[in-house]
């Protein structure tokens, strides 16, 4: 990817990967670390134009258009301490499970998020931009909740974001969870078919409930292990998303009295604080396996992301302390 000139105006000329993408995101891409604001600002201004016609903000590029964009200065402390350092916090290496020219598939670390917001970090797909300046089109193909780890996809062309979107839509996305929660989980597989309806908090934070007059919601529960003997009870799930709705896993859970070891939202907050002092220091959800069809192939792909450290030394403990039964 070029340098920008901030001190003129600049040309683009839209590729075939980059086709299909609203222009603010196309500007987002290109305009790295200039606030949302200001790209949306220029926009409605007039100052972007494409094949010399003024666009809005709606406006998806084609393969062909020429793209104007105004000289953009990048205040330097707004991304950037006096060190020189992002603000944002270290770089992660990358564990990448999968790649080729359609996908790129990385087991990505709790604690990171999807992307950036707010000014408090720069996320996954931003990172691997800034490491990939000469990929023209990587976009995330789903997300994961900030704390989740395990199995995440981006595309590495338009046409490929499109298709995996229709699988996931036609459920013909396979995702699979790991999931410690609290107490003696006694079924061997149990569906859960439960609603689920997003509200804000007074404070202003999303949370998602229970709520017949929510959208669908499916899941389904199997045990892999559990610890009956522990104080109290814990029991290993897999999970399967036949929905991807906004913290289904855990809510599903938290609805069912079994909620997720760690989770600072819908857990046992009491109980956290009793594993942050001993065996647990986040929230044990890892997204383990996906299944697709390749978008271009239609080979089937499958994506395992090994258990991290933590999470397995928290499992090693309960063994060892415990006799296990399934």
């Amino acid at each position: 990817m070029k340098q920008l000139s901030k001190e003129t105006v600049n040309w683009l000329d839209v590729g075939e990967e980059e086709s299909g993408q609203r222009i603010d995101n196309y500007l987002i891409r290109w305009l790295k670390g200039v606030p949302k604001s200001h790209v949306y600002r220029i926009l409605r201004s007039g100052e972007v134009r494409v094949n010399k016609g003024r666009i809005g903000p709606e406006y998806r590029v084609k393969a062909g258009d020429r793209v104007r964009v105004p000289p953009v200065r990048v205040s330097q402390g707004s991304a950037h301490g006096t060190s020189g350092a992002p603000k944002w916090g270290a770089r992660v290496k990358f564990d990448i499970l999968y790649e080729d020219a359609a996908l790129l598939v990385i087991n990505k670390p709790s604690g990171l998020a999807v992307h950036g917001g707010s000014g408090i970090s720069l996320g996954a797909i931003e990172q691997l931009r800034e490491a990939r300046p000469e990929a023209k089109f990587l976009e995330l193909v789903h997300r994961l909740d900030r704390d989740t780890s395990g199995v995440l996809m981006f595309a590495k062309k338009r046409s490929t974001l499109v298709a995996l979107h229709e699988q996931l839509r036609e459920g013909r996305v396979q995702k699979i969870y790991l999931a410690l929660v609290r107490g003696h989980w006694r079924d061997v597989k149990r569906t859960v078919k439960a609603p689920l309806q997003k509200y804000l908090l007074a404070n202003g934070e999303r949370r998602v409930s229970v709520n017949d007059e929510g959208q669908a919601a499916h899941t389904i529960f199997r045990l892999r292990e559990s610890w009956p003997r522990a104080d109290p009870p814990f029991s290993l799930l897999e999970a399967e998303l036949k929905t991807g709705r906004t913290h289904q896993i855990r809510v599903h859970l938290a609805h069912l009295d079994f909620p997720i070891a760690g989770d600072d939202k819908y857990g046992d907050f009491e109980l956290n604080k009793t594993q942050k002092k001993q065996i647990l220091r986040r929230m044990f959800l890892h997204a383990f396996r996906a299944r697709i069809a390749h978008p271009d192939t239609g080979a089937e792909l499958r994506f395992e992301a090994k258990l991290p450290d933590d999470l397995q030394k928290c499992l090693d403990y309960l063994k060892q302390e415990h006799a296990q039964t399934v």
